[in-house]
Formats: structure tokens, C-alpha cells, sequence
């Protein structure tokens, strides 16, 4: 079994990847590009699943970090991929990432 360390360090993790595919990208160059729509993608299926395994004392501690629709949008990438438009994950990316992220460094600051 994973640590909560482990699981967070996923998390930031995907999120550096994330944030630095969307670097310097308009929406029409991140729509165009399969590799980048799809790797944007990944990240948030690692962010999604690794948030899965945190515990309930973790995701307490932060609650303003959506976690039920972290881990939904997990599902609709694995299951319901048709529907991953590319402006929602645009969106995400831009929009609920960087909370996310700050979120995630403070967990880290706090797990031994």
C-alpha cells in the first residue's frame, strides 16, 4: 500500500506535468494537439486516482478541495472519455489546478 506521502507526491507530480504542458499554450494550440489534450489528461487520471487513496483525515484537512469531483472527473476520463471535451479539461487545467497544487504543497508540508 501506498503512503499518503507517496500519493501526494503523485499529485504534485502530475500537477508539474500538467502545468508545464499548459505552459505557454492558447486553447486553440492545446485543442489541435492530441499529445497535449492527452497528456493533460493522464495527469488529472493520476491526480484523480492517487487522491482516491488519501484518507479522510487528509482530505479534512483541506476542505476546499473539491475531492468528490477530483476523483469524478478520474471516471469520466476512464469511462466516459467521449465526453472530455477539450475546453472542460482546458478549464480544469487552468482554473482548479493551481488551487490544487498550493493545496497539495501545504499537504506535503505536513506529512512526515
Amino acid at each position: 500500500m501506498r503512503s499518503a506521502r507517496v500519493r501526494l507526491e503523485d499529485i504534485a507530480e502530475a500537477i508539474d506535468g500538467i502545468e508545464g504542458t499548459m505552459a505557454g499554450i492558447d486553447f486553440a494550440a492545446f485543442s489541435e494537439s492530441w499529445q497535449k489534450r492527452r497528456a493533460v489528461e493522464r495527469g488529472l487520471e493520476i491526480v484523480s486516482e492517487a487522491s482516491r487513496g488519501l484518507s479522510e483525515d487528509i482530505r479534512a484537512a483541506h476542505p476546499d478541495v473539491p475531492w468528490s469531483q477530483i476523483a469524478g472527473i478520474g471516471n469520466i476520463l476512464r469511462h466516459e472519455y467521449h465526453r472530455a471535451e477539450p475546453i472542460i479539461i482546458w478549464n480544469i487545467a487552468l482554473e482548479h489546478i493551481p488551487a490544487l497544487s498550493r493545496a497539495i504543497k501545504s499537504l506535503l508540508a505536513e506529512e512526515p
